[in-house]
């Protein structure tokens, strides 16, 4: 072994692995904004990249905003077990490469994955080690009223995202924290003192 050699293995050994940071919480509690402003606020995170079998829309780009796979693509990926989870939304497949993530964590950045309540329980029972933060309202009320102000969906569909957030509400304990989005930038500043305190407690 080179000197050269040497040197590049100790660096590598040196190097602490990232940490993975799985985030949940209803449609319309605000995941989307406070997850920007963490990032903004420490450019060593970085957001998992999904594959999927949707159609990429004007001005994606695969491989920034997602992994864009074939059916059979997404079948083989399967297969082989590269997924770190999977499911159906809207008769498109979204799974989460483990490749992806791996890589970036051994390199030491860490990886936000932002990702539903049933991905997230299921990564729990894969032993899939990580911070687990679940983003709540403050309260159903709240929520439906965030959904109303988007102005995007119907009533109709506002209320079935209410219902289901009943469910996702009753899932909260088994996340390691739980974050209540009042306001994006204490919401975002409490992650982000989590995952220092994460880190802190790893040494």
């Amino acid at each position: 072994m080179t000197d050269k050699t040497k040197k590049t293995a100790a660096e590598a050994e040196n190097i602490k692995n990232g940490l993975l940071i799985i985030v949940s919480g209803p449609s319309g509690v605000g995941k989307g904004t406070v997850l920007k402003e963490l990032r903004n606020a420490d450019p060593n995170i970085v957001p998992s990249i999904s594959a999927t079998t949707r159609k990429p829309r004007k001005g994606e780009t695969d491989g920034v905003n997602y992994f864009f796979k074939t059916e059979s693509e997404f079948d083989l990926m399967i297969e082989r077990g590269e997924f770190m989870e999977w499911a159906v939304f809207s008769g498109n497949r979204y799974g989460t490469p483990r490749a992806y993530v791996s890589d970036n964590l051994n390199s030491g950045r860490d990886v936000l994955l932002e990702i539903d309540v049933q991905g997230a329980l299921k990564l729990m029972n894969d032993g899939a080690e990580g911070i687990y933060i679940f983003i709540a309202p403050e309260s159903l009320d709240v929520l439906r009223e965030r959904l109303r102000g988007r102005g995007t969906e119907d009533e109709a569909e506002i209320e079935r995202r209410v219902k289901a957030a009943e469910w996702e509400l009753t899932q909260k304990d088994k996340y390691d924290y739980v974050v209540i989005n009042r306001v994006v930038s204490d919401a975002a500043a409490e992650i982000e003192n989590i995952i220092r305190k994460s880190k802190k407690q790893e040494k």
